[in-house]
């Protein structure tokens, strides 16, 4: 019944990142964007990968909430330093400051993608990590980059699908668009089990 009506309900993607927006392009399909109004603080104690889960899911709900019969993807990502979340650095200094903590380091990107709607009460969330191994970077090839490149709306302070490649000696993934902000795999699951027709 689902695939059905599925055709008629709205698909909105609940973020106003253009990362996000760009890579739920690719499966061209008519979307509409919303602006999720969510508190992204950590709760105490939260680990990154629960942080990344929870705010997945309450920006699809959040959105879903004004939106009832839409089909909505809510998506988080959350860096993480041996347990550590690194959020969005906003600045130059704050991104070196990154940098610098993670050279020579392997980290974890957790992104969690969740697809929600509150009319049929479908609602699934999944988590696809990325481990990510930095080459041991020296000061002044960070600062070429960030000024090369300025990621500063990037969790990590590194864009994988732009130059920030070179600063990288490995990435491991089941799901090679998680590292940029929208596990596609993943999504579409996801929206196959909610109705969605993709080819």
């Amino acid at each position: 019944m689902q695939q059905a009506t599925s055709p008629l309900r709205p698909l909105i993607l609940g973020s106003t990142s253009r990362y996000r927006r760009q890579l739920l392009e690719r499966l061209q399909l008519p979307f509409d964007v919303a602006a999720p109004d969510v508190d992204e603080t950590p709760l105490p104690g939260e680990s990154p990968r629960d942080l990344a889960l929870r705010l997945a899911l309450a920006k699809a709900q959040a959105v879903a909430a004004q939106h009832p019969q839409a089909i909505v993807i809510g998506s988080d990502q959350v860096a993480d330093l041996n347990g550590k979340p690194l959020g969005k650095p906003g600045n130059h200094e704050r991104a070196t400051l990154q940098l610098r903590e993670m050279r020579g380091h392997s980290m974890v990107f957790h992104t969690a993608v969740s697809v929600v709607c509150l009319e049929t009460g479908f609602a699934q969330t999944e988590l696809a990590p990325v481990r990510v191994r930095f080459r041991s970077l020296d000061d002044a090839e960070i600062e070429r980059y960030l000024c090369a490149e300025q990621p500063y709306d990037c969790a990590g302070s590194a864009k994988s699908e732009g130059l920030g490649i070179t600063l990288l000696d490995a990435i491991e993934s089941d799901d090679p668009t998680a590292l940029i902000g929208l596990p596609l795999i993943r999504t579409c699951q996801m929206l196959r089990a909610a109705g969605v027709m993709l080819p």
